[in-house]
């Protein structure tokens, strides 16, 4: 058995450097369908693992209000038209909820352009309370955070983000100076320290200048900060009972962060999954290339299998032969799809997050031996039935 796989194996070898060409030809499929798979994998598990990042950025022990019903992965222009979260929602919490939430704050989110003498960034304005930084874990690096009276006396203030500071200042210190948004001057009184890309991108302010400056009458959302210790579902459940109070069921909804996670992660899962089949049909592409060069090979060589059986080769070694060819011709161009896609996910991590799972390299690699078994066996099988004095005869 060992000395008809290394036979096998040397004349598969030799007989793919005098083809190098058609070889590479072949494998090309396998090439660009392991390349395809392990790549959007990588991509998918890269972009789990940054949504699961930016969840961690925020504070424990928090639900979400939004407005619609359960709109995650949902219909957001339901959402938008639904929406009705207002100050007296946030009333109703804190007088029937007040058990299990120490409080509850409005959240007015919006992306739009800030200036600083003709410079330009495109920033995601975060409004809310001056207790925001409790809720999600802001630190000052720089000057300070606004307080409840800025909060009720609607002043333009903000503290913004560590990016939008480089962008706009470039090594000033933007302390006491005055941005530009939606044509009202707010002053700087703060930077916050980096947390990451997205958030450090962002300008907080006062959800009451926001109101004023953009004429909002409705929350983006609102946040609920629970009690230590305090049981989510239950503290749920109270939150969604002083609601009903005003509003109807389809109106809102109480999420957790675990709740928004989930639905997040399974999209993406359920998205990287598809993705990674329809990368995996060009793997069974390749398979066939294979087995169509393979019966094209299998009849130019006739005449070498009639004179290896006319030698003593069993039909068993020449159907070896062949499959030994086919296996070897996947297997190599699996192995240069995972090298390809392992630099390039190497290249993308320095502008997404990225991640090659090993079991992603084991099982792309092991399906590349089984494109090459499957699709190899019936030109392998078709060789080995030639007859030697009719394949000698062979023109």
């Amino acid at each position: 058995m060992l000395s008809r796989f290394t036979e096998g194996f040397t004349t598969s070898v030799v007989s793919i450097k005098s083809n190098k060409l058609r070889a590479f030809l072949t494998m090309l499929g396998v090439i660009i369908g392991v390349f395809s798979v392990v790549t959007l994998i990588s991509l998918g598990r890269g972009f789990q693992n940054y949504i699961k990042g930016e969840f961690d950025q925020l504070g424990s022990n928090l639900l979400f209000v939004s407005p619609g019903r359960s709109n995650v992965g949902g219909d957001p222009a339901l959402s938008l038209t639904r929406n009705k979260l207002s100050k007296k929602h946030i009333d109703l919490i804190n007088n029937y909820a007040s058990e299990y939430i120490a409080y509850a704050v409005p959240s007015i989110n919006l992306n739009t352009d800030v200036s600083y003498k003709g410079k330009e960034f495109l920033a995601e304005i975060l409004g809310s309370t001056h207790e925001m930084p409790n809720i999600f874990n802001y630190q000052i690096d720089k000057g300070r955070f606004f307080s409840k009276s800025e909060v009720t006396s609607k002043a333009r203030v903000v503290v913004i983000g560590p990016n939008v500071a480089r962008e706009l200042f470039s090594g000033v210190n933007p302390i006491g100076r005055s941005v530009t948004i939606n044509e009202n001057n707010f002053n700087v009184i703060g930077i916050f320290k980096e947390k990451s890309p997205d958030y450090d991108n962002q300008v907080l302010t006062s959800y009451t200048s926001l109101e004023s400056t953009f004429d909002i009458k409705r929350y983006t959302y609102i946040v609920l900060k629970l009690k230590e210790n305090a049981p989510i579902e239950i503290a749920k459940k109270q939150a969604e009972l002083a609601l009903l109070r005003d509003l109807g069921e389809d109106d809102f909804s109480v999420l957790s962060q675990e709740d928004i996670l989930a639905t997040v992660q399974q999209i993406l899962g359920i998205l990287t999954t598809g993705l990674g089949a329809l990368a995996a049909i060009s793997l069974l592409v390749g398979g066939i290339g294979i087995m169509n060069i393979m019966l094209v090979t299998v009849t130019e060589r006739t005449k070498e299998v009639g004179l290896r059986m006319a030698l003593g080769a069993t039909k068993l070694d020449i159907a070896f032969q062949f499959l030994m060819e086919s296996v070897l011709i996947s297997v190599l161009g699996g192995i240069v799809g995972l090298i390809l896609a392992y630099f390039l996910s190497i290249g993308l991590s320095r502008f997404i997050q990225t991640e090659v799972p090993p079991m992603t390299i084991f099982l792309s690699f092991l399906f590349s031996v089984v494109v090459g078994v499957v699709f190899g066996t019936y030109p392998a099988i078709s060789a080995s039935k030639k007859e030697p004095i009719e394949a000698l005869r062979y023109e």
